[in-house]
């Protein structure tokens, strides 16, 4: 199963936006190219090659266009729009991870921190900063990069950016069947059906342990 997918469910409600923050904590990671060059030779680059860090209010256009292509073509609606987006990415931007070649946003993960054991209809609108848990709200991949293998190594990437938030003690997700597969690749397990619904839409929760991850070697399936 591969990462045309996104997590979360649907909804028609909005969440008021709030005055933006910036990012807190950006998490990079790119090559450093031509240093065994000699500086007469060496590229010169304006923006890095690939880069992994948190998303800002001010990113929140180049989200939702990448959302609305991935969810609205397959059920018609979004698990996060706009204005929900902004939320969330101003109240806590260290929640998701952008990733960005040559500047671009190509996939992204936006998630919040719940404090119950199962998700509820709440835990679609909500940030609990006491929490200990992780909620994934939306995962997708830009339609141009799909196939790449770039789902899997964005969510294998947030699980490790969540071990240095020593608070995080899980993550949960909440999907379609046919999703199951492709995160039970990536480490997470079944907690059961969810309870949020929407329409005829049904779900399934997983979870993932979140301490220890970082230390754990990616499997050849994720």
């Amino acid at each position: 199963m591969e990462e045309t997918v996104a997590v979360g469910a649907p909804r028609a409600d909005r969440i008021s936006a709030l005055n933006a923050l910036p990012c807190q904590k950006p998490k990079i990671s790119s090559p450093v190219w031509g240093l065994s060059e000699s500086p007469s030779h060496q590229r010169r680059h304006t923006l890095p090659a690939s880069e992994f860090r948190c998303l800002s209010p001010g990113d929140a256009i180049g989200v939702f266009e990448i959302e609305r292509e991935a969810f609205i073509s397959v059920s018609g609606s979004c698990p996060l729009y706009i204005d929900e987006i902004r939320h969330f990415l101003t109240l806590c931007p260290e929640m998701s991870l952008g990733w960005f070649e040559e500047g671009r946003l190509v996939a992204f993960i936006i998630g919040s921190l719940w404090d119950q054991d199962r998700l509820t209809q709440e835990s679609l609108m909500l940030h609990r900063p006491g929490g200990h848990t992780a909620h994934i709200h939306a995962l997708a991949v830009h339609h141009t990069f799909r196939q790449q293998g770039k789902g899997s190594i964005l969510l294998w990437r947030y699980l490790q950016h969540l071990c240095y938030q020593s608070s995080v003690r899980r993550a949960v997700l909440m999907c379609e069947d046919f999703l199951v597969p492709f995160y039970q690749k990536c480490g997470f397990q079944i907690v059961g059906p969810c309870a949020v619904s929407v329409g005829t839409l049904s779900f399934t929760e997983l979870q993932c342990p979140v301490q220890g991850y970082a230390f754990l070697r990616r499997n050849s399936g994720c």
